[in-house]
């Protein structure tokens, strides 16, 4: 039953009941009171419509009133409460749903021409090798030239088991290449890479919490075990949230059963709940190190902050978003929706991390703020609560790390060059097609442990990017010389393998990550609390 048909249901015994004494008589007054303000007001909005719809200068498109009407109704709520047009509606729930029907590639529009980031492991394109670097030219033998984001979903997503045909255009390929692709559910991953990112030690990404989240970290999880990790990176830096029950389920495998992870209290009892860990599996013996920053909000502070209440986990990096208000997305009948605030939600402390929301801009512009750690005259005005070994946390602003780690070094103006135009992508994927030879496709332990560009090849990338119409001198160039090194070698790994490898390259320069493997002391420390509190078995 929808969130509307509840409250009309509410609405019809409020109007039924029989008034009998003074207190209820004064109750009901106050109810008449607000429905009559309610209807005065939907009065007034009917002429405005009325007023528009017979003596605006031009017709009008009466959805396109409602819509607006109602997308300025959620922006007097708070900054989430918000409305969902049909479309974005469908995007929505594939997200969270974590699958669709289609080909199964990542694109980006190029110049135009839809360029393949890279093929899904396991999809029908992955299948028919489909490759980065690959245009689409055409798409059922209609031009895809100069196509929309939307346009595309729109021709490449369709039924299960549907046929479409793919004209390719590849570096190195004389003539188009051809391909029949029959559509196939194409996952969507919350954890799309996890490799070991030194010996013992596991890194696991996960960049948002939808219905298959928990069930793709525990196949992570017992990979790496696999491979020997004894010790646990989680980074949810920029994952933005998403499903409660899915963040809940996330905390359940790092934690006793029994355990209250989060609870929710809405302004009525349907919303109030409490969530406790269950019998599933558990990986109570190995330290971690959560990586946060202003981009981790929502159901993502919602596994930091519990690990950190607990002890289960360090917390490193930047101030979370400070996201404490819980959305319930309501389907309306024109297949709309209507993502509605009806809780908040707290950490088994107690916490709420909710940050102060009365400047909307500067509320949604948190990435740019908190760029050193709170000072302890901004600490001391915030709510202080204990994790279960008695260290003390703070709630009304997001997550406070436990080790502040800023982000690394800003990109000099030459490296956000090529890396906003992908000119490392697009030389990799040219070079592919010429050098296919040159390196072991068999081996890519060796590749990411030793290959280096050689001095022919970054002479000849460079001659690349000055033929691009970028201005640098030789000493940036000289400056940026690692950072080059290391993304020409990620843009090959992705080509020659897949974007996780991809992943296994770039992270060797990421300081936050690097550095957050000097913490694993401290994180074995806080494991020494957690374990002696919860009387768990110790850590390896």
């Amino acid at each position: 039953m929808s969130l509307f048909r509840r409250h009309r249901k509410l609405s019809s015994l409020l109007l039924g009941m029989v008034v009998t004494a003074g207190v209820l008589w004064l109750s009901w007054g106050k109810v008449r009171a607000a429905s009559e303000s309610y209807y005065s007001q939907l009065q007034l909005f009917s002429e405005v419509m009325a007023l528009v719809k017979n003596r605006y200068v031009d017709d009008v498109d009466p959805r396109k009133l409602i819509e607006g009407a109602i997308s300025g109704m959620m922006e007097q709520l708070d900054p989430h409460s918000s409305y969902m047009p049909k479309q974005r509606s469908n995007r929505f729930t594939e997200e969270f749903r974590g699958n669709y029907s289609g080909i199964g590639i990542e694109f980006e529009i190029r110049d135009k021409y839809i360029t393949v980031l890279s093929p899904i492991e396991g999809s029908p394109s992955h299948r028919l090798g489909v490759r980065p670097g690959d245009r689409i030219l055409k798409i059922d033998g209609v031009s895809a030239y100069g196509l929309t984001t939307d346009e595309v979903f729109g021709k490449l997503r369709g039924p299960d088991g549907s046929k479409v045909r793919v004209t390719l255009g590849r570096e190195g390929e004389e003539e188009p290449i051809e391909l029949d692709i029959i559509r196939e559910r194409i996952p969507i991953y919350s954890v799309p890479y996890h490799f070991m990112i030194a010996p013992g030690t596991g890194y696991i990404r996960m960049i948002r919490f939808s219905s298959t989240t928990s069930e793709e970290l525990e196949k992570a999880m017992h990979d790496l075990e696999a491979r020997g990790m004894k010790r646990m990176v989680l980074d949810l830096r920029g994952n933005g949230g998403g499903l409660l029950n899915q963040a809940s389920d996330v905390i359940d495998k790092f934690v006793p059963a029994g355990e209250r992870t989060v609870y929710t209290r809405g302004r009525t009892r349907e919303f109030n709940s409490d969530y406790f860990s269950g019998d599933g599996p558990k990986h109570l013996d190995t330290p971690m190190v959560v990586l946060v920053d202003h981009g981790s909000a929502s159901a993502s502070e919602v596994v930091s902050g519990a690990l950190q209440d607990l002890d289960r986990a360090l917390v490193v990096g930047l101030p979370t978003f400070g996201k404490g208000l819980v959305q319930n997305p309501i389907p309306l009948p024109d297949s709309s929706t209507l993502l509605l605030v009806v809780a908040r939600y707290y950490t088994p402390s107690g916490r709420l991390i909710q940050r102060d929301y009365s400047d909307r801009q500067a509320y949604m512009h948190a990435a740019q703020e908190d760029s050193a750690p709170p000072a302890d005259s901004v600490l001391a005005k915030r709510p202080k609560f204990k994790t279960v070994s008695g260290r003390t946390v703070y709630g009304g602003g997001g997550i406070t790390p436990d080790v502040f780690e800023p982000y690394p070094p800003r990109f000099s103006k030459l490296m956000a060059a090529m890396v906003g135009q992908r000119m490392f992508f697009e030389y990799a994927t040219r070079w592919m097609g010429h050098h296919a030879g040159e390196i072991n496709k068999n081996d890519a332990e060796v590749f990411v442990r030793d290959w280096k560009p050689s001095p022919t090849m970054l002479a000849d990338y460079q001659a690349f990017v000055k033929g691009k119409k970028v201005e640098f001198s030789e000493k940036d160039w000289t400056a940026d010389g690692a950072g080059i090194e290391n993304y020409l070698k990620a843009e090959l790994a992705g080509v020659l393998w897949d974007r996780n490898t991809l992943m296994r390259v770039l992270v060797q320069q990421d300081t936050q990550v690097q550095h957050a493997l000097n913490y694993f002391p401290t994180a074995s420390n806080l494991m020494t609390k957690f374990t002696a509190h919860f009387n768990v078995k110790a850590a390896k």
